[in-house]
């Protein structure tokens, strides 16, 4: 590889193509079916416990998931954050648009995860990766 030149990663999209790899292609679509639908969104906080001292609780952010796009950045509505007392800043923020590289977690309706859809699509995925 030339000096300077990029390390390609899974989640780039490839230009000759301009499709995302298939692994995100997957989150994607499943995201979009639960428009609509309340989740609850933990982030990255970067917060360390270090010398002993007590680790704040991770951001959690509950609202009604109103759009995400091919770089799982999402934009929530009606959103409320689940521990006021460590985050009084964002209690007057009522929609927000989050970037997918500081998701942790997405927690979702039981309901609305179709299980077995999922697990064929993953083995979809296998078995493409395989034929590569």
């Amino acid at each position: 590889m030339p000096s300077g030149a990029k390390t390609p990663r899974p989640w780039d999209r490839s230009p000759a193509t301009d499709v995302l790899p298939l692994s995100l292609q997957l989150f994607f679509s499943f995201f979009k079916t639960l428009v609509g639908k309340e989740v609850v969104v933990e982030l990255k906080n970067g917060a360390r416990s270090s010398l002993g001292r007590a680790r704040p609780a991770d951001l959690a952010i509950r609202g009604t998931l109103h759009s995400v796009d091919q770089f799982l950045n999402v934009k929530l509505l009606q959103v409320t954050v689940d521990d006021r007392e460590n985050f009084p800043h964002m209690q007057s923020v009522k929609t927000c648009f989050i970037r997918g590289s500081v998701i942790k977690y997405v927690q979702l309706p039981a309901s609305e995860v179709d299980t077995e859809l999922l697990q064929d699509a993953t083995r979809r995925e296998m078995a493409q990766q395989k034929q590569n």
